[in-house]
């Protein structure tokens, strides 16, 4: 990622992505560098521009964000890029599919102005967007009706630590809380976590969060 992070805007609503793109482009670290009305077109203009940030509305005529997102997360050619999921109303089913589908995370549509250009750098850096109370409630209310349960093999592919530190990932802890909580230094918290994404096949965190409370290395009722 250069220094100036590329950011493109998917919203079938001319005014919202107008609204957006004069409050990113305010930033001389952020660029809006296209921007699509539907899946469709932002698609092709992904493939085109390989922006580090998509900010992608999930409902949109035609191919839809749920639907955008599984396209763009499957492309080997665009693992880099980062989808910020846009939405109405934060517990939505089609923002769960998105998490699951590879998204990095998800606002609603009203975010304060600060919390958006935040999340942008945020999953620019190559975080996940978990807003600890809002996501994990999300997840919580739709991970156990999965359509596609976690097999079991999934999780003995990993190591009694490995699955420690997934579980207190899932309940929203940084790397430094998890390390704090199990006496290992940030670093060798941030190991497993990536050991884990590896072997799980996960995009990033928001995915290894997904599969915590399906796997049920995680149980709803343990939100805080």
């Amino acid at each position: 990622m250069s220094d100036v992070i590329r950011v493109l805007l998917a919203d079938d609503q001319a005014l919202v992505r107008a609204g957006f793109r004069a409050l990113l482009d305010s930033c001389d670290d952020i660029s809006v560098v296209g921007e699509a009305n539907d899946g469709e077109e932002a698609f092709r203009l992904i493939r085109d521009m390989v922006p580090d940030v998509v900010l992608m509305d999930i409902r949109m005529p035609g191919l839809d964000g749920l639907a955008a997102t599984a396209k763009i997360t499957a492309e080997a050619s665009l693992t880099s890029v980062r989808i910020i999921i846009l939405t109405t109303f934060d517990l939505d089913e089609y923002v769960f599919e998105a998490l699951r589908s590879g998204a990095s995370g998800f606002l609603v549509k009203d975010t304060e102005p600060v919390e958006l250009l935040q999340a942008v750098r945020v999953v620019a850096r190559g975080d996940a967007l978990l807003s600890p109370g809002v996501t994990r409630r999300l997840v919580a209310e739709f991970a156990q009706r999965a359509k596609e349960p976690v097999s079991a093999k999934k999780l003995e592919q990993l190591t009694e630590r490995e699955r420690e530190v997934v579980a207190l990932a899932g309940t929203g802890l940084s790397n430094e809380e998890i390390g704090a909580k199990l006496f290992l230094s940030p670093a060798t918290a941030k190991t497993h976590i990536s050991r884990a994404m590896i072997k799980l096949g996960a995009r990033d965190r928001a995915q290894l969060v997904v599969f915590a409370y399906e796997s049920g290395l995680v149980r709803p009722g343990w939100l805080g």
